[in-house]
């Protein structure tokens, strides 16, 4: 958020991801700002599925270069710590960490800021959390190691989501999801219609529909604008060809 808006905004945090989905379509804020992907532990599955469920857009990308350390209280040192706090997909980022401190008992957290904020309000020495180095300004700890991450170029694609449909004039990719009838080759016929276009995809994931054993939702991003003529024939052809198509937003 802070390096997306530069600072010029004002915030407010909410324990879970479908919470930040519901202040924006309550009208209690503007943008949320959710992760969606990390380079490492791959997708954030609960996160495709909030963009499918909701009617709110992403409008904006952010990727930021991810650094996880290891906060504690002033007091604390190394060997006082047997628990460790802090989001799964952080705790599984620093599996190599673990393994050099078997001892370490893990205990998962809604998210790495929660973990610090544990531990500082707790006050315990044999606590620590997993989290980056702004949590440790923020809350008052110490970095006791940093670049604890498996992955030293651990990245995190964030998506900025809004309830209006913005389309920035920089904007040069589309974000869509689509059902296909369960089929032999309906995937490749969907596809066909990028690459009849000349439409290039950098990305696809796929998600269980809800209620629909063995189905499947799509999430593609492509290269382009909404305004293209290749397009806007692409998309034709998916709303012709599929049982649902939704345009997630623009970025």
């Amino acid at each position: 958020m802070r390096e997306y808006f530069k600072g010029a905004c004002d915030s407010f945090n909410v324990e879970t991801w479908r919470d930040a989905m519901d202040a924006i379509k309550e009208g209690k804020a503007d943008f949320a700002v959710l992760p969606i992907e990390n380079s490492s532990a791959g997708i954030v599955s609960e996160n495709y599925d909030l963009l499918a469920e909701y009617d709110e857009y992403i409008v904006g990308e952010q990727i930021l270069k991810i650094e996880h350390a290891l906060l504690a209280l002033e007091e604390t040192e190394l060997s006082d710590i047997d628990v460790v706090y802090s989001h799964p997909q952080a705790l599984m980022q620093c599996s190599k960490f673990f393994e050099n401190h078997r001892d370490f008992a893990k205990e998962s957290m809604l998210n790495t800021a929660m973990s610090a904020k544990k531990v500082k309000e707790d006050g315990k020495k044999n606590a620590a959390a997993i989290a980056s180095p702004i949590s440790a300004e923020l809350y008052g700890l110490k970095v006791l190691e940093s670049g604890i991450q498996n992955n030293k170029s651990n990245f995190t694609r964030f998506v900025i989501i809004s309830g209006q449909q913005i389309c920035r004039t920089d904007a040069n990719h589309i974000a869509l999801c689509f059902e296909l009838p369960h089929t032999c080759g309906s995937l490749y016929h969907m596809l066909s219609h990028f690459i009849y276009n000349n439409i290039n995809l950098t990305n696809i994931q796929s998600r269980p529909i809800p209620g629909k054993n063995w189905e499947y939702r799509f999430f593609i991003d492509i290269e382009g604008r909404l305004e293209d003529e290749a397009v806007m024939n692409a998309i034709r052809g998916l709303r012709e060809e599929t049982s649902f198509v939704k345009i997630l937003g623009t970025y």
